[in-house]
């Protein structure tokens, strides 16, 4: 399917996009490709984006509540101030990827890999963080605020203000 045909299909709005993608069950893993789209601002609450392709999106000041982001590659996207609380990130893969200043509250992060991703900012209050890669990723002290508290963060480096994760590992 063609990036431009996707993005007609996402523009029709959550109800006719989910029903395609239910409809569309076939559709192998990374696809609808989204690669490199700009979603800046974009109203995307409650969208099913399971294992599509979003690597390098603007994402920027998305609305991504209660998405649907399981196994989704968001590797290098610009989700700066993105709204993704209650989303589920299950095994999304977001290495490398600006998360700064989003809105992560009780997001579902399980597995999910954050290596070299920048956290400055976001807010984790609620997160479910059990066995997330956060090598390299860059998290401000208090971003962490009130995270799953059965999960041990294992500091690798520390920074002025902010602190480097090496892994997550539940408690």
């Amino acid at each position: 399917m063609t990036h431009q045909k996707t993005l007609d299909i996402l523009s029709t709005g959550k109800t006719l996009w989910n029903k395609w993608r239910r409809e569309n069950a076939e559709i192998q893993a990374f696809e609808p490709d989204l690669h490199g789209a700009d979603l800046h601002g974009a109203d995307l609450h409650g969208m099913d984006f399971h294992e599509a392709d979003l690597t390098e999106a603007n994402l920027q000041d998305a609305d991504l509540r209660e998405a649907d982001l399981r196994e989704t590659d968001l590797r290098h996207a610009d989700l700066r101030s993105a709204n993704l609380s209650d989303a589920n990130l299950l095994r999304a893969r977001l290495h490398g990827a600006d998360l700064r200043g989003a809105n992560l509250c009780r997001t579902n992060l399980k597995r999910a890999d954050l290596s070299n991703a920048d956290l400055r900012g976001a807010d984790l209050d609620g997160a479910i963080l059990d066995k997330a890669n956060f090598d390299k990723a860059n998290v401000s002290r208090r971003d962490l605020g009130e995270a799953d508290p059965n999960t041990l963060l294992k500091v690798k480096e520390q920074r002025t203000g902010s602190v480097a994760l090496q892994d997550v590992k539940a408690a």
